[in-house]
């Protein structure tokens, strides 16, 4: 099999450049490979993986010398469902304008960038563990139909040729058309998603570990709102990962 993967490489690749020249797809001033996304080594630079010290709950990286596990005041003040939500790296410059344009531009050469940045990081933690399922985040249909993609499903499914884990796509179901939660307060953004989801098959979560997968956390509503629901189903645990993480 990688004899063949390794043949049919260059064809792939030249067919991808013929459609998308190789430059950097985010800056526009240096060489980029379209099997890494079309991001040049200079942007790639500019990305900041999360590291310790943070957030035990959400994972919200903090500055400083903090050596004792903690909370941070958001997850204090909210009633979160999932156990540990974690991300790869922090949603700011070169990975925030990557995400926007590859959900809302639909720019998808752009996913083995984010796929990249999250199999780096969630693969190792999720592999050997035990876990079940990797569920993605789901979309409302209506908003699925204008985007023409789930990018939390791409993504997910890309994490799962990883790991190993099995995609269970179709585990959650969106019932709600909510508006975007971009502009809203912490409060406003779990009200929006109260009542938003729904499972769709319950026996094969019933004592299961499932991962949520999504691409940005920022309060934690959404994936509280689908944890909530896998949990009622019968999920035993329920984590996050996702690609990044706003600050």
């Amino acid at each position: 099999m990688n004899s063949l993967i390794s043949t049919f490489r260059p064809w792939v690749e030249a067919g991808l450049a013929f459609f998308y020249p190789e430059c950097c797809q985010v800056c526009g001033r240096h060489r980029a490979r379209a099997t890494g996304g079309l991001v040049c080594g200079q942007c790639w630079g500019q990305v900041r993986f999360i590291r310790p010290p943070f957030c035990e709950r959400c994972g919200l990286p903090f500055a400083g010398e903090i050596t004792a596990p903690f909370e941070c005041a958001n997850c204090r003040e909210m009633e979160l469902h999932f156990g540990s939500a974690r991300s790869a790296v922090v949603a700011k410059g070169v990975v925030l304008e990557v995400i926007h344009r590859y959900k809302y531009q639909r720019a998808l050469w752009f996913e083995p960038f984010l796929a990249d940045l999250l199999a780096r990081e969630a693969g190792t933690a999720l592999c050997g563990q035990g876990w079940n399922w990797l569920v993605p985040v789901p979309l409302h249909p209506t908003k699925k139909r204008e985007r023409e993609f789930n990018q939390a499903g791409r993504l997910a499914a890309g994490l799962s040729r990883v790991t190993n884990i099995p995609l269970n796509a179709t585990a959650l179901r969106r019932v709600a058309y909510t508006s975007t939660q971009t502009l809203l307060t912490r409060q406003q953004r779990a009200a929006n998603v109260r009542g938003a989801f729904v499972v769709r098959d319950a026996q094969g979560l019933r004592g299961a570990r499932v991962v949520l997968v999504d691409d940005v956390f920022t309060t934690g509503a959404t994936t509280s709102a689908c944890a909530a629901v896998l949990k009622a189903a019968g999920a035993a645990e329920v984590c996050v990962w996702t690609v990044a993480r706003g600050v």
